[in-house]
């Protein structure tokens, strides 16, 4: 079975940084794509960025380009989301997906809060 879990989640102040981490285990060295996804109160999910099992980027949300960086180790399977000056309204429930085989596996997510 596919578990995916994320880390790095907290409370940042405006301006601040964080680094999201998402561990996917139960997988072999097969061809995927990975995507942080995230939902702010009272609105929809949303794509920040996705990357590929060979490390190419599969896309980055406007609102993300400049500010966050989506990268990962293909050996340890871990995919990491670098924030960067972080704004009141990134504040929302952050998500990564593993798709697989026409398969979606997700994390239970990580809280992210900016507020001063």
């Amino acid at each position: 079975q596919v578990t995916i879990v994320e880390s790095g989640g907290g409370l940042v102040q405006p301006g601040g940084s964080l680094r999201l981490s998402c561990t996917a285990s139960g997988i072999g060295d097969v061809w995927y794509i990975i995507g942080w996804y995230r939902q702010a109160p009272g609105k929809e999910r949303e794509v920040v960025a996705l990357i590929n099992s060979g490390g190419g980027s599969e896309g980055t949300a406007d609102f993300a380009k400049g500010r966050f960086t989506i990268s990962g180790d293909k050996v340890k399977k871990m995919v990491y989301l670098q924030m960067n000056d972080l704004k009141v309204e990134d504040t929302a429930d952050y998500y990564c997906c593993l798709s697989h085989f026409g398969n979606d596996y997700w994390g239970r997510g990580t809280q992210v809060t900016v507020s001063s």
